[in-house]
């Protein structure tokens, strides 16, 4: 007999609601699926958390402006908020997928993910390079 699961769902409003159609984004579908509660900003299982995706931008789906650098704080900022709502942390992260749009700019993307982490402490980590991100977001 298998083990039982427990899953939690994890919703704050102090972090971008989790975007429920990454092609043909609309605000109407969020508004549709935020009313329903049905797309979890991260679920957490026997004390693991999943976050769900994040992109560079504010908690109204504007991407912030200046960059790529602007947009993998406030992402990585993101997931922080949705992990402390989960009782977990950066600290805890064990391994991290990055979608950039542009190669180009991982050195940047780079340079601020190593500020969220403890360089004794990073998480293994991919990176590749995707056609598009919701919102014309660059990571």
């Amino acid at each position: 007999m298998a083990p039982s699961t427990t899953k939690k769902l994890i919703f704050t409003p102090d972090a971008i609601p989790a975007m429920p159609v990454f092609c043909e984004f609309s605000l109407e579908a969020f508004d549709e699926a935020e009313n329903n509660r049905d797309i979890a900003q991260a679920a957490v299982s026997n004390g693991v958390v999943y976050v769900s995706g994040n992109i560079g931008c504010t908690n109204d789906f504007k991407v912030v402006e200046g960059g790529i650098k602007a947009q993998t704080r406030r992402a990585l900022e993101n997931v922080s908020v949705v992990l402390k709502a989960a009782g977990s942390g950066m600290e805890h992260i064990i391994k991290a997928n990055i979608y950039l749009t542009d190669m180009s700019d991982f050195r940047a993307m780079n340079e601020v993910y190593a500020e969220f982490f403890d360089p004794d402490n990073m998480p293994a980590r991919t990176c590749v390079q995707v056609v598009a991100l919701p919102l014309a977001g660059a990571v």
